[in-house]
């Protein structure tokens, strides 16, 4: 919707200058709303520094710790193999605001109630973070993102009476992966798609400090933060409306991945569909075949910790992309190992080593139903082996 004639910007009032504090630094921080692209999913994070005393006629700056440069040479393939930089960079309070407004995302505030000295050694740490020799990182979603950079900032400055709240109340016992699905929930084909090439290690029980890897989490535990038991932080308020999620919507995945199976069924069923069948074992041994090949470039050729010990490998075998042209003499030995292999896929699920999504069992089901396929058939050909082999005899003799 457009403003109304003589309308003030909603940005704009954000962008008046705040009330003195002592020595007229302000220190908040910013936790921004979801978007529409991917890598706006999980919202974002900043820290708001305001000197009211510094001229003209006061600074207002946002350090933002999530800027890339997406016209490096070789982006996508730095992004790929997880060594893209990422830096801290500082903008205007007002031009911040203005990309947010644009795209439609809400913006929270949330001030921080210390003295002088403290607010002094936060500016003093983001400026030397954001000198040009300091400013660069490498990015990892999980464990070094603009959240976790932000997070980390307030134990190094305040010392050792700081302590975070519980970002989480009472805690889920969350891990990555149920925080990074929950945020999914309305992007299943993303979802199946991450949850394919993340590994294990994304598996394991969230501390406070851990879940604080995402924006949301950093504000509610900031929230409740205290120094030498003293509350640190003002409530949260929203200056920017905005970031209204649609519903989660049809689970196309799901649907296609139930209508994999049926045909798979079918095809191996019914003797008129033989020929779908065997196009549904060349579609599922070639898809996972694919599939599990990527696992292993994700896992052992790029930086990304969360790609690491991805148990998915064990049911989407890389080498079921040669079936597709050659069958082994011991295809039934092999398909009878792959079907075990499965089984101990579902255990580590089960045992939550690594977790489960719904859309894998059903294409775990008809992976079982091809392998049944291919061991019959390997027993068809040795058996047929055998007769060869006896008639051969019996001729010779």
């Amino acid at each position: 919707m457009g403003l109304a004639a003589g309308a003030q910007s909603p940005v704009a009032d954000t962008m008046a200058a705040p009330a003195h504090h002592g020595s007229g630094l302000r220190i908040s921080l910013l936790t921004c709303g979801v978007g529409d692209e991917v890598y706006e999913t999980f919202g974002h994070t900043a820290v708001r520094i305001t000197d009211s005393n510094a001229n003209p006629p006061f600074d207002d700056l946002v350090y933002n710790y999530g800027m890339f440069n997406g016209y490096d040479k070789g982006f996508e393939l730095k992004f790929m193999r997880g060594k893209l930089k990422y830096y801290v960079a500082t903008n205007y309070f007002g031009t911040f605001m203005e990309e947010y407004y644009a795209y439609g995302r809400s913006v929270e505030e949330q001030e921080l109630v210390l003295d002088d000295d403290k607010k002094l050694e936060i500016k003093a740490y983001l400026e030397n973070n954001a000198l040009p020799e300091n400013r660069y990182y490498k990015y990892d979603f999980f464990f070094d993102n603009c959240a976790t950079r932000i997070r980390d900032i307030f134990p190094r400055t305040l010392g050792s009476g700081f302590v975070y709240g519980d970002a989480v109340r009472p805690v889920q016992g969350y891990t990555f992966r149920d925080i990074m699905n929950k945020y999914f929930y309305d992007r299943h084909w993303t979802r199946l798609g991450v949850n394919i090439l993340l590994g294990s290690r994304i598996d394991k029980v969230l501390t406070n400090m851990d879940i604080m890897f995402l924006p949301d989490y950093l504000r509610d535990g900031l929230a409740a933060a205290t120094l030498n038991g003293r509350p640190i932080s003002k409530k949260p308020e929203l200056i920017l409306d905005g970031s209204h999620r649609a519903p989660a919507g049809l689970n196309v995945p799901m649907i296609m991945c139930c209508a994999l199976l049926v045909l798979t069924i079918l095809g191996h069923s019914l003797y008129r569909l033989r020929v779908l069948g065997r196009i549904m074992n060349g579609l599922l041994l070639f898809v996972t075949g694919l599939l599990g090949c990527l696992i292993l470039l994700m896992w052992f050729g790029t930086d990304h910790q969360g790609c690491g010990n991805n148990f998915n490998v064990l049911w989407m075998l890389p080498v079921n992309i040669l079936l597709l042209v050659w069958r082994p003499k011991g295809i039934g030995k092999y398909a009878i190992i792959a079907i075990g292999l499965i089984g101990v896929s579902l255990v580590l699920h089960v045992c939550r080593i690594q977790g489960l999504i719904p859309e894998f069992l059903p294409l775990m089901a008809a992976l079982v139903v091809v392998y049944i396929s291919l061991y019959r058939q390997g027993k068809s050909k040795a058996k047929a082996n055998r007769v060869l082999k006896q008639e051969y005899h019996d001729v010779l003799s």
